[in-house]
């Protein structure tokens, strides 16, 4: 997942410098993920994974051998909201210190295909990962290599879960900025406890306002002119399409003054046409 890639320091900074979206899940009483980094060659790449974390109410980052991260320079940059909290305050850590204090998850592109392959078979993806997770309330560390090289085999047999994220077979390999933000993202149901998207939760209407609605588009269907056959079919295609979509009591009220407005003109249409003895518009 994070072995290996040409574009590892790539500028991922946008324009308007990033916010936080986890910020609100600071009350959530289940102790979260560290996230660490092994060996990290560009600054860049730590303040991304730091930004990443602060995107998906994670703070605590742990480097092992990091290369210098200057408070001016491409970490901090990357970083953006999370140069105020994450990022100063990441600890420098050893191998032995994380195998010894957490349950860990190394990361990986590169996969066994079976059970020869016992360092990194098993492995799960974010979701695999995710599920599993939810059931366990203890002091975990999601662990992500070397941009070249990744986590070796040695490392991975020290680790007790392997997370792989599921890619393209021609190029499985993410940027290590990528996968971090690829794997909190799958996480955030056990990170963030709000986030900045309106509830999405639908209500349907009142089933005697989907009914009324049924039966105005009945009478609509009849001033059109349509031959009672096909008026039958068109009827029973709006009712399975109304079953599938679940129409809130607003959309239902606005279709209801649509549909009785244009029956209305039809009627009206064809009482004009029978007064003056002509036709109202063209039939079937």
């Amino acid at each position: 997942m994070s072995e290996g890639d040409v574009n590892d320091g790539e500028d991922t900074r946008d324009a308007d410098d990033g916010g936080d979206a986890g910020e609100s899940a600071g009350n959530s009483t289940r102790r979260k993920p560290v996230v660490v980094v092994v060996e990290p060659e560009t600054p860049g790449n730590v303040g991304t994974i730091a930004r990443a974390m602060k995107n998906f109410g994670l703070s605590d980052l742990k480097l092992i051998d990091p290369p210098e991260l200057d408070e001016d320079g491409e970490a901090y940059g990357f970083a953006g909201h999370a140069r105020e909290d994450v990022l100063p305050n990441a600890d420098e850590v050893t191998f032995d210190e994380v195998v010894e204090n957490y349950h860990t998850v190394g990361t990986t592109a590169i996969t066994g295909e079976d059970d020869r392959s016992h360092e990194r078979w098993p492995f799960k993806t974010p979701v695999e990962l995710r599920e599993s997770l939810s059931d366990v309330d203890a002091p975990t560390a999601i662990v992500f290599g070397r941009e070249g090289r990744g986590l070796n085999n040695d490392e991975l047999s020290r680790l007790d879960e392997v997370c792989s994220i599921p890619a393209a077979d021609d190029y499985p390999v993410l940027n290590l900025g990528q996968a971090a933000t690829v794997l909190l993202y799958e996480l955030r149901d056990l990170t963030v406890e709000e986030t900045q998207l309106p509830d999405t939760a639908v209500t349907r209407a009142p089933e005697a306002d989907v009914e009324r609605l049924h039966e105005l588009f009945g009478d609509f269907l009849e001033a059109a002119g349509q031959r009672e056959h096909r008026r039958e079919k068109n009827a029973l295609l709006l009712r399975r399409l109304l079953g599938r979509a679940h129409p809130t009591e607003r959309e239902v009220h606005s279709l209801l003054g649509t549909v009785r407005k244009a029956t209305t003109k039809l009627e009206h249409a064809d009482y004009l046409a029978a007064k003056h003895d002509e036709p109202a518009y063209p039939r079937e």
